[in-house]
């Protein structure tokens, strides 16, 4: 397990969710790059501990990210996917 830094938020990668995210098409970047940089109206809370984002990606494109805060303040992602 490892974290990393990108903007204002660190997240928590493992090799489950890596492959997880890679295998619907995204990389740990680009689902950072969404959870840093959300469109209007996001993050929204769908469960007791998951948020969902919706935001820009590589080249622009669209994707949708779930993740949680675990352990805090650390964002764990569960699933990023092109839209």
């Amino acid at each position: 397990m490892y974290t990393l830094k990108y903007m204002k938020h660190r997240f928590r990668w493992n090799q489950w969710n890596i492959e997880h995210v890679q295998k619907h098409g995204c990389t740990p970047a680009e689902a950072e790059m969404v959870v840093c940089n959300p469109a209007r109206g996001y993050p929204r809370k769908i469960g007791d501990n998951r948020l969902k984002v919706i935001g820009r990606g590589q080249a622009g494109r669209w994707v949708h990210v779930v993740y949680a805060i675990d352990p805090p303040p650390l964002v764990f992602i569960i699933h990023a996917m092109p839209l």
